[in-house]
């Protein structure tokens, strides 16, 4: 009986091929919803989305975020989106690919944001996800550190840390670490 099934479908895609179209990837779940997220998008101005691979390929895409105030006016910081299959039902991983001085995201791009950990529930979006990545750059958090060098000098020290953030991100180091330019 499953043999049937098999014939039966290899017959249907020999059938849609000899029309001369190809034969018509099916999407999952995941990409589905990540479509009606992506097309319901409403992005502050200084936030950008870019699809790297091509408007086919959703499933991996980028996000720049722009802040227009805060300790980081100025900078541009890219971040990297990937998302499961199973998605909503799993969070997206993201991660920053610039490197940056911040209390919430370590020197590898790895980011501390509750609600793309413990807090993720299927009814949130991408559109939540870069609202929280901005939100980020806007209050940093020194209360829930990746980074608790920069944590520990936001919290005893916020003229200090403001230094700190202008000479990584105008290229410079902080301590041993070197950051490249960002603004």
């Amino acid at each position: 009986m499953i043999k049937l099934f098999k014939v039966k479908e290899k017959q249907r895609e020999i059938a849609e091929n000899a029309n001369g179209r190809p034969p018509v990837k099916k999407q999952s779940a995941g990409e589905l919803r990540l479509h009606k997220d992506i097309t319901e998008l409403n992005l502050p101005q200084t936030t950008a989305i870019a699809f790297p691979n091509g408007k086919d390929e959703l499933m991996n895409f980028e996000v720049t975020i722009r802040p227009d105030e805060g300790y980081y006016f100025g900078g541009t910081f890219v971040f990297t989106f990937q998302v499961s299959p199973i998605y909503p039902h799993e969070a997206p991983k993201v991660k920053c690919k610039t490197k940056v001085y911040h209390p919430n995201i370590d020197l590898e791009g790895n980011v501390c944001l509750n609600i793309l950990r413990e807090d993720w529930k299927p009814v949130l979006n991408i559109n939540t996800i870069i609202y929280g990545l901005f939100h980020l750059f806007t209050q940093p958090n020194h209360e829930d550190p990746l980074n608790y060098d920069a944590a520990s000098v936001l919290r005893d020290n916020p003229k200090m840390f403001e230094s700190n953030v202008r000479r990584a991100m105008a290229g410079g180091y902080v301590g041993q670490t070197f950051f490249p330019r960002c603004m």
